[in-house]
């Protein structure tokens, strides 16, 4: 209590929890008078003892003041609801009195106010004046912290502490701070869930018991008395684990409302259910103090999150606590409430002297009560009104109670709210109303007498409806790398609302989780807890007594990373080299990047002598090496400084340089190295990496020295004894000392000594980074490729691994090499290594602390891994049994063999006499995983099948092949078999039947015809033929005496394509054969037609046509599901308006319309069948190679002692050379061979008195520099009065020779004058 605290100068009543203070002006002509203002009111107040009339707590308390001086009067009052309290008094001097009052009672208090008058002395003002007061200063406490609390995450049940550690300067003892804890702005108190610790220079909070409750905001604030010092983070509590799988999780915040005798208002709010289905209502629970025993207050589930209580017993206290109930079950219970007392004291205060009166005491008895006034709704909610009125003047000893009656208005009749329980006190609430409807209320008092008439009704007011609407736009920006800050729009249609949940889901996932498990009020939240580098989207829910809104939209995805920020300066400048008139410089990137690589750098020069800073350069230097070249005066002395830019903007400029001097170097030692690095930094060694000098003296460099010392220290000693000749150096223990910091420095040395050093390098601390990993070498069990594997225990979002072989970055992948990164994982595969591929390889993660590590690969371990890489891309599968066969019923053939082992996804291929066989009716093959069979059934074996029979297996990566050959005397005793079990089948069905199932005929001109053949037929068997199901006719009648059928496909295409059935039936039954005329079995027809035209494809021809010229290729048949192609200069030509492929069933055709110089060439088409590719050339150059034009045959047989004349016509431009050859021997010309060529155009062979030894093959070459072509003649000599041997002209096409010389091409008008002749 203050008793002299100077106050504004109204007075002022503030009523704040149970407190009420009055301050009295600094006046004396009014000192009763002043304003009555009421401050930080509250609707609600809940009392560990609940007392029906008021009561002073603390009562007033007199004073005696000096005049003009300011006062107040405080005193604590309490009682239910919140007493009134009025201020009197009379004069300064004089008795205050504070009545408070409500609808139970009154009480007072008073206190005496007395004024002293001052008595003014000038002597005594003087003297003070004169005097010089010192200035109060309080000692400055400064506060670090040293050691803080980060954000924390827990469950329910869990225990959880914080802890802030700090120094204090200066540490007085009886100037200790004090430790303040606050949770989203509400200052906390030691409880049973709380408990506090201070001193020692350590301030802790201890969390007893999780509870979602406990979520939130946690402050620390160190206060003194000049000042404070501050730390937060978050707290988030995660739903413990629930009785039921998937039931919902706890509610929380449980308060207690309007507790009175009739009821208690119990209120909460919802849990999050992103990961559970919706709530279906709530369970409350109550458990009288002093006991342990939870007993449910409502038998069904409340679907509001407030609930009346009844039925409580006055003078007791309770505990309540509330659990969710979903369509999985019943979830956690809520941390229960504060504990409440229902105490009825009805206080009445009159005078000048504290009297208590019961009301039931006063009068007589024998008269129902009057009705009550001013019924009025004092909170109305979306469900429930409470309702509040003036009791009736009552002198009764009988006890009263209340009915409250309701109307909808429109349903026409007042109905009884409290049937079953009636109400003592002027205030009830009534719960279960409709949504969206109009109400009202009035009320009637009764007692054992009689009932009251009704009170006047309330005003009609309207019953709000529904949860929130969805928040409106949701934006996620970035925060950290581990979190992200959330804004959203809240609702258009808040309706009472309480909070937000908040969701989050890794992008392309539907796993959505809860980033809060208590309502946040405000409209932006920071997610935490996120993974660095994986992209999120969010949502938001808002909620309501009644429940959750929809979700709002998602955001846009972002990805977890810190905001970008500007790079710090580079460092370290140093000079490379000096002609005297530029400099190399070189400087160390920025140690902070700002999130985003530092792409760009400037550099600022400055001559010493001048003092003033220019730009070096206006674009960006993208490597920290440079050469400034040009603005130099030589003898000057200048400084540098640079500056680093990424995509945020241009950062500080660095320190500026030592001064260099512009002046040639001519010294013959090495200039310094530079860039000197250090990788794979253990406990007892590290990996030391540099550049080598940009100045390399008077000599080559023949090696280096690493020196090093102690951070801090001046003293260098030398890491290697003897120089190495590369640029990088592994120290080891020996030298260094764990847990110490050292720099490195390098200098070069050539055949005139020991150059400058190097700029120092960042220190490094000789220690093992956390969690470090080292390469592993092994072998791929899938590829077999040999690899190493490194995994990095840091990564940023900018991270990448960098491979290197004798520390030099591996930048050549076509030897193959490759590498493969996901994530924190890298590996280095060899696809095929050799011994050039031994030594040295390491790997650097960038971004992090030095996550490094190396590997060596030796001979004999690549040996090894040869070996085993080689057993594993070439697996065995093992088999039970070779491939083996078995004569079934019908005389049909099965193939078999048992594997160990396959699985589901096995693959097999059989064989007859190398030729693949299809799965198809005749040839059905089928495996059972389970035993290992693999088997195929073959249902006509005939004098063909002899030969051997192969089944080729992949199961994975494994391979295995059985073979079984069924030749000579094996085949016919197998035949034999098959045959006999066919006629046995025949005999026994006496049915028709087919002898020969359906199959595809491709003709020597080019038809297609479906084939099959019947037997044992009557005159009234059936034969037909069906396409997909529908019958069709075909242009063949089917052949019932012979048994042949025949269904032509004429001009066969894709329409064609379609599952063929034919039928044979009589009164004994039917027999169905089938073949599907689709995929495989088309491509084999097409393959089959192809190799029928590309052996009959005539040479190309020329027509010309009404836009163009035409080359045509006659052949057996063409059509267009055939592989052709046309080709000009190898070129494939592609189909277009100007370039027309197409054709008809005779040929294919290749129309160039209005053709060009550009059209100019050697032109060829090939007709490609899978056992080889027919080609046929036209030259459209405008020159003419050598060419037979005609005159020879194909045969010739001739009596021996015969001329044999040999003639044709040859043509070309130039005139072309012809030779004549024998089984490919050159035919020399002599008196018995005789070649010839007359005017330049008829060459002939002349063979004198033929004999038998002049049989063979003759073939005739004719060739110029623009190519030619080759034909042969068969010549058979018999003798004398032999019968001439009947022989059968086999054409042969004509060979067609290559150009020796490059082709001048003529002009487009030429060639088209020349088609046109």
């Amino acid at each position: 209590f203050v008793p002299f605290l100077r106050v504004s100068e109204n007075v002022c009543f503030q009523l704040c929890g149970r407190r009420g203070e009055v301050s009295i002006p600094n006046t004396e002509e009014n000192p009763g008078s002043g304003k009555v203002e009421k401050k930080m009111p509250e609707k609600y107040i809940r009392e560990e003892s609940m007392i029906r009339g008021p009561k002073f707590v603390v009562r007033l308390r007199s004073h005696t003041v000096y005049e003009n001086s300011a006062i107040k009067l405080f005193c604590t009052v309490e009682g239910y609801p919140t007493p009134q309290v009025k201020w009197c008094a009379t004069d300064d001097t004089a008795m205050y009195t504070a009545v408070a009052s409500n609808t139970h009672g009154q009480a007072s208090s008073q206190a005496s106010i007395i004024v002293k008058s001052k008595t003014f002395s000038p002597e005594l003002f003087c003297c003070f004046s004169d005097a010089v007061l010192p200035e109060i200063k309080y000692t400055k406490i400064n506060i670090t912290f040293t050691e803080t609390f980060d954000v924390t995450f827990g469950k329910e049940g869990d225990k959880a502490t914080l802890t802030c550690r700090m120094t204090i300067n200066p540490n007085l003892a009886n100037l200790q701070p004090e430790a303040m804890w606050y949770r989203d702005e509400h200052l906390l108190k030691e409880s049973r869930w709380v408990k506090m610790e201070s001193g020692g220079g350590v301030a802790k909070l201890t969390l007893t018991q999780l509870a979602k409750d406990d979520e939130g905001l946690y402050t620390l604030r160190m206060v003194t008395k000049g000042g404070d010092a501050v730390h937060r983070a978050c707290v988030f509590v995660d739903d413990g684990p629930p009785p039921v799988p998937q039931a919902p999780g706890a509610p929380m915040d449980i308060k207690i409302h309007d507790a009175n005798r009739d009821y208690v208002i119990v209120s909460w709010k919802p849990p999050n259910t992103t990961t559970e289905g919706p709530i279906i209502g709530y369970f409350v629970d109550r458990c009288e103090v002093g006991t342990e025993t939870w007993m449910q207050c409502n038998d069904s589930p409340v679907k509001i999150c407030k609930y009346a209580v009844q039925g409580l017993f006055e003078g007791h206290s309770y505990y309540f606590r509330v659990r969710a109930v979903n369509s999985r079950g019943i979830g956690r219970p809520s941390r229960m409430s504060e504990p409440i007392a229902l105490h009825l004291v009805i206080n009445s205060v009159r005078g000048r002297h504290d009297v208590v009166t019961y009301y039931d005491d006063l009068e007589a008895e024998g008269k129902a009560p009057g009705p009550p006034s001013k019924v009025c709704a004092s909170e109305t909610d979306r469900t429930y009104v409470v309702l509040s009125w003036v009791p009736p003047v009552y002198h009764s000893k009988a006890p009263m109670w209340y009915y409250i009656e309701k109307l909808q208005v429109g349903a026409g009749s007042w109905q009884r709210v409290n049937t079953k329980v009636p109400i003592r006190s002027p205030r009830y609430a009534v719960f279960d109303l409709l949504e969206g409807k109009d109400y009202q209320f009035r009320v009637v008092s009764a007692n054992m007498y009689g009932i009251s008439e009704p009170s006047e009704p309330t005003d009609t007011f309207y019953v709000h409806s529904g949860v929130p609407s969805a928040p409106g736009q949701v934006i996620a920006t970035r925060e950290t790398d581990t979190s992200v800050l959330i804004q959203w729009v809240p609702p258009k249609d808040p309706n009472n609302l309480i909070g937000y949940y908040i969701d989050s889901c890794v992008k392309g996932s539907k796993n959505w989780t809860s980033a809060n498990h208590k309502p946040h009020k405000q409209t932006r939240f920071v997610v935490h807890g996120l993974t660095t580098g994986e992209t999120y989207v969010f949502r938001v829910q808002a909620i309501n007594e009644l429940g959750l809104s929809d979700e709002s939209q998602e955001s846009a995805p972002l990805s977890v990373r810190a905001a970008l920020k500007l790079p710090s300066s580079p460092y370290d400048l140093s000079l490379l080299y000096c002609d005297g008139e530029s400099m190399v410089l070189s400087w160390k990137q920025p140690l902070r990047s700002g999130g985003a690589d530092v792409t760009d750098y400037y550099i600022d020069k400055c001559n010493v002598a001048k003092k003033t800073w220019k730009e070096v350069n206006v674009p960006p230097i993208k490597e920290r090496l440079h050469k400034v070249a040009g603005g130099l005066t030589a003898g000057s002395v200048y400084q540098f400084r640079v500056y680093g830019a990424n995509m945020i903007g241009l950062g500080d400029a660095s320190t500026p340089s030592t001064p260099f001097k512009c002046e040639a170097w001519t010294t013959p030692e090495p200039g310094p190295a530079y860039d000197v690095t250090f990788t794979e930094v253990r406990d007892d060694s590290v990996v030391v990496e540099w550049k080598a000098p940009v100045y390399s003296g008077a000599s080559a460099i023949t090696g280096y020295f690493v020196e090093k010392s102690k951070k801090g220290s001046d003293n260098w000693s030398k890491v290697n004894e003897s120089s190495v000749n590369h640029c990088y150096l592994k120290v080891s223990i020996c030298g260094l000392e764990t847990g110490e910091s050292y720099v490195f420095r390098v200098r070069a040395e050539n055949a005139n000594g020991i150059g400058l050093a190097s700029t120092l390098s960042d220190p490094v601390c000789i220690k093992t980074l956390p969690g470090k990993t080292e390469i592993k070498c092994g072998v791929d069990e899938e590829s077999g490729d040999i690899y190493l594997s490194f995994e990095s225990c840091q990564m940023a979002e900018k991270s990448k691994f960098v491979w290197k072989k004798s520390y030099q970055e591996i930048t050549d992948f076509s030897k193959g090499i490759a590498v493969k990164t996901s994530g924190s994982h890298s590996t280095l595969l060899f696809k095929n290594p050799d011994k050039e591929d031994l030594g040295t390889y390491s790997v650097s993660v960038t971004h992090t602390d030095g996550a490094s590590a190396s590997y060596k690969i030796s001979a004999e371990e690549l040996e090894k891994m040869l070996a085993l890489s080689h057993d594993i891309r070439n697996p065995i599968i093992p088999l039970k049994t070779e491939l083996a066969y078995k004569i079934l019923e019908r005389g049909r053939m099965r193939f078999w063999l048992q594997a160990e082992g396959i699985s589901s996804a096995v693959t097999y291929k059989f064989f007859a006499n190398n030729k693949e066989l299809v799965n198809c009716e005749q040839t059905k093959m089928s495996h059972d995983a389970a035993t290992g069979i693999i088997e195929m059934v073959m249902d006509h074996f005939t004098v063909e099948s002899e030969g051997t029979f192969t089944v080729q297996i992949q199961d994975g990566r494994g391979k295995a092949q059985s073979s079984l050959v069924l030749m000579g005397n094996a085949f016919k005793a197998a035949l034999a078999e098959a045959e006999y079990q066919r006629r046995e089948y025949i005999r026994v069905k006496e049915g028709p039947h087919f002898m020969e199932f359906l199959s595809i005929q491709v003709g020597d001109n080019a038809s297609v015809t479906l084939v099959c053949k019947v037997a044992n037929l009557k005159k009234d068997s059936v034969f037909q033929w069906y396409k997909d199901d529908v019958e069709v006719i075909s242009e063949v009648p089917a052949d019932l005496n012979s048994g042949v059928c025949k269904f032509p496909l004429t001009n066969f295409s894709k329409r064609d394509v379609g599952l063929y059935k034919a039928t044979i039936t009589d009164d004994r039954g039917q027999d169905v054969s089938q073949i599907d005329v689709s995929g495989k079995a088309f491509d084999d027809i097409i393959n089959k037609l192809s190799r029928l035209a590309g052996s009959s494809a005539s040479e190309l021809s020329i027509q010309c046509t009404a836009e163009g010229i035409m080359l045509q290729c006659h052949m057996k048949y063409y059509t267009e599901e055939m592989k052709i192609h046309w080709k000009q200069k190898d070129s494939k030509i592609a189909a277009s308006e100007r370039m027309r492929i197409g054709g008809n069933p005779a040929m294919a055709t290749l129309e160039i319309v209005e053709p060009t110089d550009k059209d100019k060439g050697m032109y060829t088409i090939e007709i490609v069948d899978p056992e080889k590719t027919h080609s046929r050339t036209l030259d459209l150059s405008g020159q003419h190679r050598g060419k037979v034009v005609g005159g020879l045959p194909d045969v010739v047989t001739i009596m021996e002692k015969k001329t044999l004349s040999l003639t044709c016509t040859v043509c070309g431009d130039p005139k072309p050379l012809v030779s004549w050859s024998k089984n490919d021997h050159e035919v020399e010309p002599s008196d018995q061979y005789v070649i010839a060529m007359d005017s330049g155009k008829f060459a002939s062979l002349t063979i004198k008195g033929v004999s038998l030894e002049d049989s063979g093959k003759y073939t005739m070459t004719v060739q110029n520099k623009y190519g030619g072509e080759s034909v042969d003649i068969i010549v058979s000599v018999y003798k004398h009065g032999d019968r001439v041997p009947d022989i059968k002209p086999t054409p042969s096409p004509k060979r067609i020779m290559p150009p020796t010389v490059p082709i001048v091409i003529p002009t487009a008008k030429n060639v088209a004058g020349r088609l046109v002749k």
